[in-house]
């Protein structure tokens, strides 16, 4: 019976573990994209978790650049919508969807944004 027990103790805490490994991440992958529709490589892309701090532009969750397929991926989000900041050049997304849906947690949520 103590041995049964036992066994049954250390493998619900090993699947407990287990578990928890295997949650994934919240992320946010933004595209940025200009007015004709094309990638933007190279944009600067910042996430905000309070409009206060987005329209001043400061303190962001986080902050990256687009590849060449004008997108950048944030990680370990939590489950919340985001103010999104888009620039390169004079061209930024000042109204063109700056806030995201609340994001689903443990999935890669994806937003379009438009730079002008």
């Amino acid at each position: 019976m103590k041995l049964a027990l036992l066994f049954s103790m250390l493998f619900f805490g090993t699947n407990t573990e287990v578990v928890e490994e295997q949650l994934l991440p919240t992320k946010l992958r933004i595209t940025v994209i200009n007015g004709l529709g094309n990638f933007v490589k190279g944009a600067s892309v910042s996430i905000y978790d309070n409009e206060e701090d987005y329209r001043a532009s400061e303190n962001p969750i986080a902050t990256g650049l687009t590849d060449k397929k004008g997108r950048v991926t944030f990680k370990d989000l939590k489950p919340l919508s985001y103010y999104v900041e888009a620039k390169k050049d004079d061209q930024n997304n000042n109204g063109e969807g700056v806030l995201t849906s609340k994001l689903a947690e443990g999935k890669i949520n994806k937003v379009n944004t438009v730079i002008e």
